[in-house]
C-alpha cells in the first residue's frame, strides 16, 4: 500500500501548516509593534519631562559653519591694471582657426620676459601660431615677435628685428644662453619641427640646422627648457612633446559636443608621445639621448607611448646635486624623472606621489610652478587641471619624502575646481615674503556654455594670496584684483618688473587676441630685493639652476634662478625677495650654484637690484 497521502490530504495539510506559520508571525509582528510603542512612550515622557523644545535650543549656542570665503580684511590691497593697448602689444595671436576646429587651434603660444638687448630692461617675446597651408583667406606673414622694453613699461617691436619663427606654427619658448657667448638665445618649440635661435647682440640666427635641434616635423612641441643635465656647465634642451596629431585624424573623428556641430576633441582621441633630450655637445651642436637617458616611457600592456606632455618644472627634488624633471601630462600620468647621475633619469611619478591627484586619478594637467611656499624645508609643486578638477597642489615636507595633494587642505581645491585652467605660478605678486599663487583660465569651446551653463569660453584669472599658516592661500576676489579678474581665453602666463619699480607684473596670453599684460600697482610700502646672478666661469652664465637663499626678520626665503615655469613661457631672470615690513637683511645672502658651489654675498641695502658675479 502507498504511504502517500491523497491530493485533497496533502493540500489540507499544507494549508494547515501555512496557517500555524502565518499565526506566528502575526504573534511576533504584534510583540514587536508592542515594543515600538512602549519605546516611543518612554522617548515622549522623557521630551516632556525636560520641557517644550523651544526652550531646549538656545539660539545663542548655535554657531554656523565658517564661510569657505577669503576675509577681505586680511587681504592685501592690490590692484591689477590692464596696460597691454598702453604698452604697445596690440597683435594678435594667430590659432589659425577657421571653423575646422583642429586641436592645436585651442592650445595657445607662450610668453618669454628675457634681456634680448642687454640693457638691464626685461623685454619680451610673444609666441604665436600661423595660418594653415590649406587656408587661402588669409596672407601676411606670421611670426613670433620680439618687443624691446624702454625701462619704463612700453614696448617696441623695433622693426621685426627681434621677430623669430616667422610662418611658424609656434607653440612654446625656452630662453638661455646655450653658446656662452653672453647673449640670452631662443628657442621656439612649434608643431612640425622646432627652431633655435642666436643671439647675435643686434637679433637673431637661425641655427637649427646647424645645431641639429629640428627634431621630428611631425611632432607637436610644447614647453621646453633650457637646463644643465648632466652638470658640465652648459646648457642642454628638454622638449616636451603633447600628443601625435596630424590634421587627417584630426578631421576623421568627428568631435561634438552639442551632437550636430563640430568641436574640438579631447587628447584622449590620440596616441602620446616620447620627450626629446638634447645634450649639448659644448662645440654648436647638440645629441639626441632621449632613447639612452630614459625618455622613452610606455604603457607595460600596449608599448604605446605613455607622455602627453605640456609642461616641465626643473628642479632637483631629492637634493642630490642633480636636476630632475616633473612633467605635466595631459590625461595621463604626470612624469618624475629622477636624474641618476650618470646620463640616465628614472621615471617616478608614482613612486613619489606625483602621477595622480587626491583621488588616484590622472587629470587634464597643463601648467606648472614649484617653490618653498611656506618659507621652509617643504616643497609645493602646483599643477593648473582641466574644468571640474581643481588645481592639483602637491606637498612633500622635505627632500626625499612623499608628496600628497593638498589642494584642499591649502585652499586652492575648491575655487578652481569649475574652471579650466593654464598657466600657473608661484609669485610673491604683495612682496610680504611669501610666494602666492596665479593660474589663468580659459575654455577650448566658444559655445560651451550652451551644453554647459557652469563653463564659459572666457573665464578670469585667479589670484591666491599666500597668508602663512594652515591653509595658507586665500582666494582674492575679483573686486580685490582688478583687470587681473577680466574674464580672458587664458594660456600662457610669466612675469616680471616691467616697470623697474620692484614688484612683479603679469603677462598672460590668449588664442586668437592680443595678451593681456597687468601692471601691479600695488602701494603697499613693503621692501623688496631683486638679484641677479652673473657665472662667467660656465657657459651656463645667467645660471640657471642655482639658487638663491635670504634671511629677513627670522625667516628665510628660498628661490630658484629657473626661467621655465607655468605654461609654454618663461619668467625672468632676475629673482625677486619681497621683504614685508623688514628693511635690512639679518645675514649675507647665500648663492648655491648650479654646481654646488657657495657663495655668501653680504647686502648693505634692500629695494634694490644687485647683480652677483661668481668669485
Amino acid at each position: 500500500m502507498s504511504t502517500d497521502l491523497p491530493r485533497s490530504e496533502e493540500t489540507d495539510e499544507f494549508e494547515i501548516r501555512d496557517d500555524a506559520i502565518i499565526g506566528k508571525a502575526f504573534m511576533w509582528s504584534l510583540l514587536v509593534f508592542g515594543c515600538l510603542v512602549v519605546l516611543g512612550l518612554a522617548i515622549w515622557a522623557v521630551v516632556a519631562l525636560q520641557g517644550e523644545p523651544e526652550e531646549v535650543v538656545i539660539e545663542k549656542d548655535l554657531v554656523a559653519p565658517a564661510p569657505l570665503l577669503a576675509d577681505v580684511s586680511l587681504l592685501p590691497a592690490v590692484q591689477f591694471s590692464d596696460v597691454t593697448e598702453a604698452s604697445g602689444l596690440v597683435v594678435p595671436h594667430v590659432s589659425g582657426a577657421t571653423g575646422e576646429k583642429l586641436l592645436p587651434e585651442t592650445m595657445g603660444g607662450g610668453a618669454a620676459f628675457v634681456d634680448l638687448d642687454g640693457d638691464g630692461d626685461q623685454d619680451l617675446l610673444l609666441g604665436s601660431g600661423t595660418w594653415w597651408p590649406e587656408d587661402t583667406t588669409h596672407d601676411g606673414e606670421t611670426a613670433t615677435r620680439g618687443y624691446l622694453n624702454d625701462g619704463a613699461g612700453q614696448f617696441d617691436a623695433d622693426g621685426g628685428r627681434w621677430d623669430i619663427g616667422h610662418g611658424v606654427y609656434g607653440t612654446g619658448l625656452a630662453v638661455g644662453d646655450w653658446d656662452g657667448d653672453g647673449h640670452v638665445d631662443v628657442f621656439l618649440a612649434s608643431l612640425g619641427g622646432d627652431h633655435l635661435y642666436r643671439n647675435t647682440g643686434n637679433g637673431f640666427e637661425d641655427v637649427t640646422d646647424i645645431a641639429g635641434v629640428a627634431g621630428d616635423v611631425d611632432a607637436w612641441s610644447t614647453s621646453p627648457a633650457f637646463v644643465d643635465v648632466d652638470g658640465d656647465g652648459d646648457l642642454d634642451l628638454f622638449v616636451p612633446h603633447y600628443v601625435k596629431w596630424s590634421r587627417e585624424k584630426d578631421l576623421s573623428l568627428g568631435f561634438t559636443i552639442n551632437g550636430t556641430d563640430r568641436a574640438y576633441g579631447p587628447p584622449k582621441q590620440y596616441e602620446g608621445s616620447h620627450a626629446t633630450l638634447w645634450l649639448n655637445r659644448g662645440d654648436g651642436t647638440f645629441e639626441d639621448v632621449s632613447a639612452a637617458s630614459g625618455m622613452v616611457v610606455q604603457n607595460d600592456a600596449t608599448g604605446a607611448a605613455v607622455g602627453k606632455s605640456l609642461a616641465v618644472a626643473p628642479v632637483d627634488l631629492d637634493a642630490d646635486g642633480d636636476m630632475d624633471l616633473i612633467v605635466a601630462n595631459d590625461t595621463t600620468r604626470n612624469f618624475f624623472f629622477r636624474n641618476r647621475g650618470d646620463g640616465t633619469f628614472e621615471e617616478a611619478g608614482v613612486d613619489v606621489g606625483l602621477a595622480y591627484d587626491q583621488r588616484g586619478m590622472a587629470t587634464g594637467a597643463m601648467g606648472i610652478d614649484v617653490g618653498h611656499y611656506r618659507n621652509d624645508a617643504s616643497l609645493g609643486i602646483g599643477i593648473g587641471n582641466f574644468a571640474n578638477e581643481m588645481t592639483s597642489f602637491y606637498v612633500c615636507e622635505s627632500p626625499g619624502k612623499w608628496f600628497s595633494d593638498e589642494a584642499v587642505v591649502e585652499g586652492i581645491g575648491a575655487p578652481t575646481r569649475p574652471l579650466l585652467s593654464f598657466g600657473l605660478l608661484l609669485v610673491d605678486y604683495d612682496l610680504d615674503g611669501r610666494l602666492d599663487l596665479f593660474q589663468t583660465n580659459g575654455h577650448l569651446e566658444e559655445e560651451i556654455n550652451e551644453v554647459q551653463s557652469s563653463q564659459h569660453y572666457r573665464q578670469p584669472s585667479q589670484l591666491f594670496w599666500n597668508g602663512g599658516g594652515q591653509r595658507c592661500f586665500r582666494i582674492v576676489p575679483s573686486e580685490g584684483a582688478g583687470d587681473l579678474a577680466l574674464p580672458i581665453v587664458g594660456r600662457g602666463a610669466a612675469y616680471a618688473d616691467i616697470d623697474g619699480d620692484g614688484d612683479l607684473d603679469f603677462i598672460v596670453t590668449q588664442v586668437g587676441e592680443p595678451p593681456l599684460l597687468l601692471r601691479n600697482d600695488q602701494a603697499l610700502g613693503h621692501h623688496w630685493l631683486r638679484v641677479q646672478l652673473v657665472d662667467p666661469t660656465t657657459a651656463n652664465r645667467d645660471a640657471i639652476g642655482a639658487w638663491i637663499e635670504l634671511e629677513a626678520g627670522g625667516v628665510v626665503q628660498r628661490r630658484q634662478v629657473m626661467p621655465t615655469r607655468s605654461y609654454l613661457s618663461q619668467v625672468e631672470f632676475p629673482v625677486t625677495f619681497g621683504l614685508g615690513e623688514e628693511d635690512h637683511l639679518q645675514s649675507p645672502l647665500r648663492v648655491i650654484w648650479p654646481d654646488g658651489a657657495l657663495q655668501y654675498v653680504p647686502v648693505e641695502q634692500v629695494d634694490q637690484t644687485i647683480v652677483i658675479r661668481r668669485e
